[in-house]
């Protein structure tokens, strides 16, 4: 039987996948890789664990030239995107990858796409301009505006729906200038582009990783935009002066709580997996009270090496990451 499908198969109608031991009826993992694909997803992972299909079984399973082609072209716009020295011609309908190394000191770039010899500059990727600064320039016109809106036809019965969608809703890769659409509803603002696999923050637009959100960097897990910088200055002096007495009392609530919790658990534990097996009584109580004696022992290490551990890389945290922000 197909996990995914849940319908029977013969045995034949399963491949094998070099990237584990999991296995699909053909039919749907050739539907999963159709989505995945049309998707801009590259990085196409086992329907059942995290492992990364391989690229000669991910050609093998796709029936259609097409998603082979597509598939096989966003491989190489990572490969390219990940790679520093890549600059993307900005003429429209081009999109074609100059690698420029060492060209840092001579950043006039010529596209090298037959028909098109654009010239651009290699630090600000724009079209070059030998008489003035690099500067910035916007993607589009139309979602530069704050007020624009993108109006996208959805099909329904009376053909009178339209989905509007914000430009503020629409941003870019940090890193490979992928369109990227969020709506903006204050949900999770940790990005991952499928494109080039760029983890990047959505509220501050830079490449982050996973302390990003615990920093004082006034960008969070959910929201719809970063604090205000009085909200951050207000807060970072609330950690630096209220931190003693945090930790204390966090310190002072951990330290019975698993000196005392530790041999309850353990006694519930060892009582539950015991009245499961057929021991009696007598070896119940003995396997309950050894259980208990061992973690009445043990419980005072864990505590020290939680302590011992937790409170410096607190305090490390408060007045050092915190202290230097605020510094700033």
């Amino acid at each position: 039987e197909c996990p995914l499908c849940l319908l029977p198969q013969p045995p034949e109608a399963f491949p094998s996948l070099a990237s584990c031991s999991h296995r699909s009826c053909q039919a749907c993992l050739q539907q999963y890789l159709r989505i995945a694909v049309s998707e801009s997803r590259v990085g196409v992972a086992c329907p059942h664990c995290p492992a990364a299909l391989q690229p000669a079984d991910v050609h093998r399973l796709l029936p259609e030239p097409a998603l082979r082609d597509k598939y096989e072209e966003f491989l190489l716009r990572r490969l390219l995107a990940a790679d520093p020295s890549t600059r993307w011609c900005p003429a429209p309908d081009c999109s074609y990858a100059v690698i420029a190394y060492g060209c840092a000191e001579c950043p006039r770039l010529t596209c090298g796409r037959e028909g098109c010899g654009t010239e651009f500059c290699y630090h600000c990727r724009q079209l070059w301009h030998p008489d003035g600064p690099c500067s910035e320039a916007p993607l589009t016109s139309d979602l530069a505006s704050p007020s624009a809106q993108l109006v996208y036809p959805e099909e329904s019965a009376n053909g009178e729906t339209l989905v509007q969608v914000e430009a503020e809703d629409i941003k870019v890769c940090p890193r490979c200038s992928a369109f990227i659409m969020k709506i903006n509803d204050g949900s999770c603002n940790r990005m991952n582009c499928t494109v080039c696999g760029c983890l990047f923050c959505w509220l501050c637009l830079q490449e982050i990783s996973d302390v990003h959100f615990l920093s004082p960097s006034g960008c969070t897990f959910w929201g719809k935009r970063p604090w205000s910088r009085t909200r951050k200055i207000l807060w970072q002096l609330g950690m630096v002066l209220g931190a003693p007495m945090v930790i204390s009392l966090v310190a002072g609530i951990a330290v019975p709580v698993i000196i005392i919790g530790l041999p309850i658990y353990t006694g519930r534990k060892v009582l539950a997996l015991g009245s499961l097996s057929s021991l009696s009584a007598c070896q119940q109580c003995f396997s309950v009270t050894s259980g208990v004696l061992l973690s009445l022992f043990v419980s005072p290490i864990i505590t020290a090496v939680t302590v011992g551990i937790g409170v410096p890389l607190m305090l490390t945290y408060v007045y050092g990451v915190v202290v230097l922000s605020l510094c700033r």
